[in-house]
């Protein structure tokens, strides 16, 4: 049963005022237009929980989506601060929650698993338990030493962009890979958007590239260029201008407005979007194909 839909209608089903939403890709296969999209439905109250927030959660809460944030890392990646989350933290009408890297996996881990928490060895981060009351120690019933637990994490809807799926959601993705597995697994309901959509029969053709199967993908949505200003391993490159014009245009809550007035609001879509980046722009992140060697699966 297909599940294709377009990213609107997916969002307007699926992610409800109030939601934890849960943005996954680590690096490259950020879902920009999904939360393009949340921002011109007018979400409001959402909880967003992603390992690095990057530009896309800067420019939900610039829109007035997010009520908490849940994070291992926040920052303009190579750039410096995500100006926008930080001065809404800092008063104080932002909500938030820090954790490691290996944090935030290991409570989406727990919360895929089904379990209440998860336990991690010591990490040097003692700061964070400090500061966050949900980093808590156990003795661990078998060797008697302490360990760190986290609790789960249950993402009302996770958002996952991948390389190529079919339309009954099974995907393929590659590249640097970050939580979107545990994510996806954790999450009650999952929007899949696409580089591609292709016949299950290619799905099938590398079983070991399907991270994501079917059976938990609520819909499927076909989005090229969806991961702008980010990248997609063999599809286009990381857009680096973009994300140092952020930091100057994230300096301004008028240059914010006009550019969310501009390139949100102002397109209806992704496709429109790509269209208004221009062939200059798209030329210049195109990469050349770089093939991997052919994998031999023997009998069928």
């Amino acid at each position: 049963m297909s599940k294709l839909q377009p990213l609107s209608e997916a969002i307007s089903r699926f992610v409800h005022d109030g939601d934890t939403v849960y943005a996954a890709g680590f690096t490259h296969l950020i879902p920009f237009a999904a939360g393009h999209e949340i921002i011109r439905q007018g979400r409001q109250d959402l909880t967003l929980a992603r390992a690095t927030p990057d530009l896309i959660y800067d420019q939900m809460a610039a829109a007035g989506c997010a009520r908490k944030v849940i994070f291992s890392y926040m920052g303009n990646p190579g750039v410096g601060s995500l100006r926008i989350v930080r001065a809404e933290i800092e008063a104080g009408r932002l909500e938030w929650e820090e954790y490691s890297h290996f944090g935030m996996i290991s409570r989406l881990q727990a919360g895929a698993a089904g379990l209440p928490f998860m336990p991690m060895n010591q990490t040097g981060a003692t700061d964070l338990e400090a500061a966050n009351p949900d980093i808590r120690r156990l003795t661990d019933p078998y060797s008697g030493k302490e360990v760190i637990t986290v609790p789960a994490l249950n993402p009302d809807v996770a958002i996952v962009h991948v390389q190529r799926a079919d339309a009954q959601g099974n995907a393929h993705l590659w590249g640097i890979i970050g939580e979107q597995k545990e994510a996806a697994f954790a999450a009650k309901r999952v929007i899949l958007t696409a580089e591609e959509i292709v016949d299950e029969a290619i799905i099938r053709s590398d079983p070991n590239r399907t991270l994501i199967p079917g059976f938990i993908v609520s819909a499927v949505c076909h989005v090229p260029f969806a991961c702008h200003p980010s990248y997609a391993q063999g599809y286009y490159d990381r857009d680096n201008d973009f994300y140092l014009k952020w930091d100057k245009i994230s300096e301004s809550p008028d240059s914010v407005k006009a550019w969310l007035d501009e390139w949100v609001y102002g397109v209806k879509d992704r496709q429109e979007y790509q269209q208004k980046l221009g062939e200059e722009t798209l030329e210049r992140l195109r990469v050349p194909p770089l093939q991997s060697v052919p994998i031999n699966y023997g009998r069928y």
